[in-house]
C-alpha cells in the first residue's frame, strides 16, 4: 500500500473525478456512503449520532454521514462549526441536510453546552481533513477539547482533526481523541508515529473507490508493509533442495551473563529456515549453546567475552546480540569491519560499539548491509531529533548515504532503503517489548540472507514475520506473557499464513 502526502491526496481526487466521470460532489457522497456502511455494521438503531462538521470537505462528508445516517433511521444531528467558510460541495450538502431533515443542524457558536451530550452518543469528528496546516485555534480548538473530555466513544472520519497528514503536531497542540479513524482509501504517514497514534485509535482503511491507475502510476517513497508485498517476496521450497542451498549464517556475540542473547539468534536463524548455523560465541557459552541449540555448530572465540571474530567464505554473519562493550570486543568488531567486505547484519552491542566511533567505523559498514536499531541505538549512531517523524527521515538519509538498509525498530517498525523507501510495518504488539525480541529479529534477517534472499526483501520479510509471529503468541499468551522464546515457537505458523495467497 502507497502513503501519499496531503497533496497527493488531493490529486488522489481530482484524478478519480476525471477519470470516473463523476463530480466532487458525488466523491463526497461514496465516501459518506462508505462511512455510514461501517457504522450501520456496528451499531445499533437506537444509538445517537453527533456529528461536528467543518467547513471544509471533509464537514461535507460529515454532513452527508448525518443524511445517510438519518435516511437509514438512526437518530443523528450534525452541528457546525463556521470556520473556515463553507465549501461549495459542503454548502449543497448542508442545504441537502436541511432539506430532507429540517432541525437537524445547528450552527456551534460560543454557547454550546457539550456537556448535554448524552454519556452514551456517538461523537464523530469531521471537522478538518487531510488539508489541515496549522494547529487549531479559536471556537474550533475550544470545542475539540471539551469533545475530548467527554467518556463518549468518539470516531474520526479520515483523520482525527488537529493532526496533520505529513508531520507531527506540537506537544501542546489540541487534536480530536478518536478511539478508531475511518481513513479514506490508505494509511496517513503521521499515522505510523507515536505521537500522533495516541489520537487515531484503531484504525480502519475504508475503500471509496479512489483511481487505481493514479496510485499505480504515482511514485511516493513511503509503503505500508502488508501482506502483499511480503507474499510476493516469499520463495517456497523446492522438492530436492539440501541444506547447502539454504546457506550458512553465522551469529556473533554473547559474553559471560548475555549467552541467551546469542542463543535465541541461533535459534531464530534455524526457525527462518538456514541450512546451516555457526555460533561464535566465548567458551562460557558452549554447554549452554550446545544444550539449547543442539542444530547449531559451535565455535569458540573467546573465555568470557568475544575477543576475536572469524572471518568465513560464503556466509551470512549476524553480529552483536549479548557482545558486550568490553575492549577486547571493540577491537575485535573494529577488526572485522575493516577486513571484511560482505554484507552483514548488526544489532545491539554491535551498534553500541560502532557508535563509540562512529565518524570512524560506520563507513566500514558494508554496502548492503542490514542494521537494525531500536530509538535510543539509532539516537546514539546518528544523533537526536525532535519527533520520531523526523527520526525517521534522518534514517531515510542515512541508509541513503551509507548504501545500508536501516530496520528502525518500533510499534510500526520502519525499514529504509539505500534508494530512499521507507516501510512501515503492520503488525506487531506492545507484548513483544520484552528481553529478546530483538535478538530474535536479528537472528531471522541474518537466517533469510543466508538463504540468498536480497538484502531488502530479508528485512521487509524478517521484520513482518517477526511481527506476524508475536501476533500469533500474543493470541496464544497474551501479551503480558509474551516472552521472545515464543515468537520463534511461532514462526512456523507465520510462515503457513504467508503462504497463504
Amino acid at each position: 500500500m502507497k502513503i501519499f502526502s496531503s497533496s497527493q491526496i488531493k490529486q488522489w481526487d481530482i484524478a478519480t473525478i476525471n477519470e470516473l466521470g463523476i463530480s466532487s460532489l458525488e466523491l463526497m457522497e461514496n465516501a459518506a456512503i462508505a462511512c455510514v456502511s461501517w457504522l450501520k455494521a456496528r451499531f445499533q438503531k437506537e444509538e445517537h449520532f453527533y456529528i461536528f462538521c467543518g467547513g471544509g470537505n471533509n464537514g461535507g462528508d460529515g454532513l452527508a454521514i448525518t443524511r445517510l445516517l438519518l435516511e437509514a433511521g438512526f437518530p443523528a444531528q450534525a452541528f457546525l462549526l463556521p470556520n473556515p467558510p463553507l465549501s461549495i460541495d459542503t454548502t449543497q450538502n448542508v442545504e441537502r441536510l436541511k432539506t430532507a431533515f429540517p432541525e437537524t443542524i445547528f450552527v456551534v457558536d460560543e454557547h454550546l453546552d457539550i456537556n448535554r451530550i448524552p454519556p452514551k452518543a456517538i461523537l464523530i469528528d469531521a471537522i478538518f481533513g487531510t488539508g489541515l496546516n496549522r494547529p487549531l485555534d479559536g471556537l474550533t480548538q475550544k470545542v475539540v477539547a471539551q469533545i475530548n473530555s467527554l467518556p463518549n466513544k468518539k470516531i474520526a472520519i479520515d483523520i482525527p482533526s488537529g493532526l496533520f497528514t505529513d508531520k507531527l503536531q506540537g506537544s501542546n497542540d489540541t487534536c480530536f481523541f478518536a478511539d478508531c479513524t475511518l481513513s479514506f482509501q490508505s494509511y496517513k504517514r503521521s499515522f505510523f508515529f507515536h505521537e500522533a497514534a495516541k489520537y487515531t485509535g484503531i484504525i480502519h482503511i475504508l475503500d471509496i473507490g479512489l483511481s487505481e491507475e493514479f496510485c499505480l502510476k504515482n511514485e511516493t517513497s513511503f509503503f505500508a508493509l502488508d501482506k502483499n508485498i511480503v507474499s510476493s517476496k516469499y520463495r517456497p521450497r523446492k522438492p530436492f533442495s539440501h541444506k547447502g542451498t539454504f546457506g550458512t549464517a553465522v551469529i556473533v556475540g554473547g559474553s559471560y551473563g548475555k549467552i541467551g542473547a546469542i542463543i535465541l539468534s541461533a535459534k531464530a536463524a534455524l526457525r527462518a529456515g538456514a541450512g546451516k548455523v555457526f555460533v561464535q560465541a566465548p567458551d562460557c557459552g558452549y554447554s549452554a549453546v550446545q544444550t539449547s541449540v543442539p542444530e547449531a555448530m559451535f565455535m569458540n572465540v573467546g573465555e568470557n567475552i568475544v575477543d576475536s571474530i572469524e572471518l568465513m567464505n560464503g556466509v551470512v554473519m549476524g553480529i552483536g546480540p549479548g557482545l558486550g562493550m568490553e575492549l577486547p570486543s571493540r577491537i575485535a568488531l573494529e577488526s572485522f569491519l575493516k577486513n571484511n567486505i560482505c554484507s552483514v547484519v548488526i544489532d545491539a552491542d554491535g551498534l553500541n560499539i560502532i557508535s563509540k566511533n562512529k565518524e570512524k567505523l560506520l563507513p566500514f559498514i558494508p554496502k548492503g548491509s542490514i542494521i537494525t536499531p531500536h530509538p535510543k541505538e539509532f539516537e546514539r549512531l546518528f544523533g537526536s531529533t525532535k519527533d520520531s517523524i523526523e527520526r525517521s527521515e534522518l534514517a531515510m538519509a542515512k541508509a541513503k548515504e551509507y548504501s545500508i538498509y536501516i530496520v528502525l525498530k518500533g510499534h510500526h517498525t520502519a525499514i529504509c532503503t539505500p534508494t530512499g523507501e521507507c516501510y512501515f510495518n503492520l503488525n506487531g504488539n506492545a507484548g513483544m517489548a520484552t528481553p529478546g525480541s530483538g535478538d530474535v529479529l536479528t537472528g531471522i534477517i541474518t537466517g533469510l540472507l543466508a538463504q540468498s534472499y536480497a538484502p531488502k526483501d530479508a528485512a521487509l520479510l524478517g521484520v513482518y514475520l517477526h511481527g506476524l509471529s508475536g501476533d500469533i503468541a500474543a493470541k496464544k499468551k497474551s501479551q503480558e506473557s509474551l516472552i521472545a522464546g515464543d515468537i520463534i515457537k511461532f514462526l512456523g505458523k507465520a510462515f503457513l499464513k504467508i503462504a497463504t495467497k
